[in-house]
């Protein structure tokens, strides 16, 4: 069993502590390795390389730090299979959404390469007579990211890390410690590329270490990928020492179906949003609202479909669901299914009794459908972060319009429909901020920012896009004057000199 080590100032160390966390495959159950409850003062030690790294690193030209980064890419591609089947063991998706995880981090890895153009500041000659005004955009100095288990390569190296060292900021990276594998292993790809020592490090922690990082005098800011009541304490706690934080967090995304919807295709889409990634994912459609006139045959089409998914093994090439990624959370998600029941909504397709041949003891969850769901219930407004999704019912554009908007989370919002009117009226009035119009999964691709609202996001600048870039630096603005012979002379000077 491997016993993994912790990655700082350009090496592979070996933690001091007494703790570590089992690693499982959730494909089968079996503990693959520990990863380390870093100390607190090893945390620091992260925290101090990076420190030191700064200067030299914040120094280097903007066009050699984004070569840097183009060699990151190329060792991604060049690992892609590696790196697939990291993700697959540790996370449990399927192959195609594991090698997905790992090109969404070279998507990133892509924006970061961008830096010398992205990064450039305005400039206005004459702003005032004789006034010239530059404004600069420089690096901040040490950021945290703190990295979630369901995207172990796509959230850490193509949200968090890329962009923050192209601007010149230096990373210290609080990986997932139930799936930490994968952080790991790309840090190691940094180093080949030629990353200087301590620019980038990752350690495994719990909340109690992690705090270490929302405190440290040292760390400028702080970017967070999790669950909503985590994300407020951490943009509240970071903030109020002064930290620029982004923190991104869960979600309750709806599809309203209209009734003029090719049935078919739109339930196919709904399925790939919704059991997708084991429905694992911020995006996940978990409740698709449908106008009463179509809802029967909705369903109906949407339980034959669901039903054809092949569940199987994450590293099968033809699975197309894959396990929960942990344990508890899997008994989570099946307490989550109870409570539905018991709440009165109509279990229509029940995931709970699936056993996949070899692998009884994965953490396998089937596709789960619950009809009539409602608002009073706790399924209906609350995320399960699993592979169940919700039918509500309503009789038009208007009710279901309203009824997704009263939802405290504004992710993202789907709209299924052949109408060009209600799609304009939907993407006009729908309080999502990734909004897809036929399109069950609104992602955008990552030159534009990844843009939560509501209580699925707390901060002023997302992730990814130019968003990214304005949240790494800090803006300088240089107003020059030289004085011409007249002005030489003059010993009055204005209050509102080179204001006006």
């Amino acid at each position: 069993m491997e016993k993994l080590k912790f990655f700082s100032n350009g090496e592979y160390r070996e933690s001091q502590t007494t703790v570590y966390y089992e690693l499982h495959n959730p494909s089968t159950g079996e503990v693959t390795g520990m990863a380390p409850r870093c100390t607190e003062a090893e945390v620091k030690e992260a925290v101090e390389a990076a420190k030191a790294a700064y200067p030299s690193w914040s120094a280097t030209p903007v066009a050699k730090r984004a070569q840097i980064l183009y060699r990151v890419r190329e060792l991604l591609m060049e690992h892609m299979e590696e790196l697939t089947m990291l993700v697959a063991r540790e996370n449990g998706k399927t192959w195609p959404e594991a090698e997905g995880d790992v090109l969404k981090a070279k998507e990133g890895t892509e924006l970061a390469t961008q830096a010398p153009s992205l990064m450039m500041g305005d400039s206005l000659m004459d702003a005032s007579s004789g006034f010239d005004t530059v404004q600069y955009r420089e690096p901040m100095g040490v950021f945290a990211g703190i990295v979630p288990v369901n995207f172990p390569a796509m959230i850490p190296f193509g949200w968090m890390t890329p962009v923050c060292l192209a601007c010149g900021n230096t990373m210290v990276l609080k990986a997932a410690s139930l799936t930490p594998m994968t952080a790991l292993r790309i840090a190691g790809l940094y180093k080949e590329a030629g990353l200087p020592d301590g620019v980038l490090n990752v350690v495994t922690c719990s909340r109690e270490e992690t705090k270490v990082l929302l405190e440290h005098p040292d760390i400028k800011g702080i970017t967070f990928v999790g669950s909503t009541a985590v994300g407020k304490y951490i943009y509240e706690t970071a903030a109020g020492n002064g930290k620029r934080v982004q923190a991104l967090c869960q979600a309750k995304n709806h599809a309203l179906i209209m009734k003029d919807v090719p049935l078919e295709r739109t339930v196919a889409g709904v399925i790939n949003s919704a059991f997708g990634c084991a429905g694992q994912r911020c995006m996940a459609l978990s409740c698709c609202v449908v106008e009463e006139d179509i809802a029967d045959a909705f369903v109906e089409e949407l339980i034959r479909q669901a039903k054809e998914i092949k569940i199987g093994p994450a590293w099968e090439k033809t699975s197309k669901l894959g396990p929960i990624t942990y344990e508890a959370h899997y008994k989570e998600i099946l307490a989550d299914i109870e409570k539905g029941i018991k709440e009165g909504a109509s279990l229509v397709l029940d995931g709970r009794d699936c056993v996949v041949k070899g692998y009884e003891n994965g953490y396998f969850i089937g596709p789960t459908v619950f009809d009539h769901v409602s608002e009073n219930m706790s399924i209906g407004r609350e995320e399960i972060f699993g592979p169940v999704l919700c039918v509500k019912r309503v009789k038009n554009f208007e009710e279901g319009l309203s009824l997704m908007n009263g939802n405290p989370y504004a992710n993202g919002s789907v709209i299924f429909t052949q109408s060009g009117y209600y799609a304009r009226e939907f993407v006009r009035h729908t309080d999502g901020g990734m909004v897809g119009v036929n399109v069950g999964i609104p992602v955008p691709i990552g030159f534009v920012p990844f843009a939560g609202h509501k209580n699925s996001f707390f901060g002023d600048l997302h992730c990814l896009g130019k968003d990214a870039y304005r949240f790494f630096t800090e803006s300088k603005c240089v107003t020059t004057r030289w004085f011409d012979e007249e002005e030489k002379k003059n010993k009055e000077v204005s209050t509102w000199d080179g204001t006006i």
